[in-house]
């Protein structure tokens, strides 16, 4: 058996928010996870992809990498998320040793 050093195991209860909306060219449903893990970055999760990435506000501000992460066709849809993601995530102050 391969010896591994486990990081952290640890259990919460956090709160989960569901939301799906339509724009003229497609339906977008995600899971957002607020947690104090990380930071306090939520986990925002594309139910359609299931892709996932740890989200604040500030990251937000680049339409391209949510177009990237959530594999967005469409570079409107990842404006228009953009700015719904910079409204509804908390902005997380800088700590320089985070990690």
């Amino acid at each position: 058996m391969e010896r591994y050093d486990q990081l952290y195991d640890v259990a919460e209860n956090a709160n989960v928010r569901f939301l799906g909306f339509v724009t003229e060219r497609s339906r977008h449903d995600f899971g957002i996870v607020y947690t104090k893990k990380f930071y306090g970055k939520p986990l925002v999760i594309c139910m359609q992809t299931g892709q996932s990435t740890l989200l604040a506000s500030d990251d937000a501000v680049n339409p391209d990498y949510l177009k990237k992460i959530f594999r967005l066709n469409c570079s409107e849809d990842a404006e228009m998320l953009a700015s719904f993601f910079q409204d509804c995530l908390p902005s997380l102050p800088f700590e320089e040793n985070q990690y």
